[in-house]
């Protein structure tokens, strides 16, 4: 459960922790971007999955993958279970 910081309305405390919140949250977009970055490069080579050796194992790795991703987007965009 997300907690909810209580300043007692003091402006000077509430400047700096925006501050600090933007400054995280810029560290996690960046962490973000850089993963998903490595999973487009690793989508481009198939997963290092080489093509004559792909099996219905394969299958259900990248079946797990693009749920876990697929909760991800619907999250962010506000769809499937997330939708309003």
């Amino acid at each position: 459960m997300a907690r909810r910081c209580d300043t007692g309305g003091n402006e000077m405390t509430d400047h700096r922790t925006k501050e600090a919140a933007l400054e995280a949250f810029i560290e996690r977009k960046a962490e973000f971007d850089r993963l998903i970055e490595r999973l487009a490069e690793a989508s481009e080579e198939h997963f290092d999955f080489p093509a004559d050796e792909i099996n219905w194992g394969h299958v259900g790795t990248l079946s797990d993958w693009v749920k876990d991703l697929r909760r991800i987007a619907d999250a962010a965009f506000h769809e499937g279970e997330h939708a309003a």
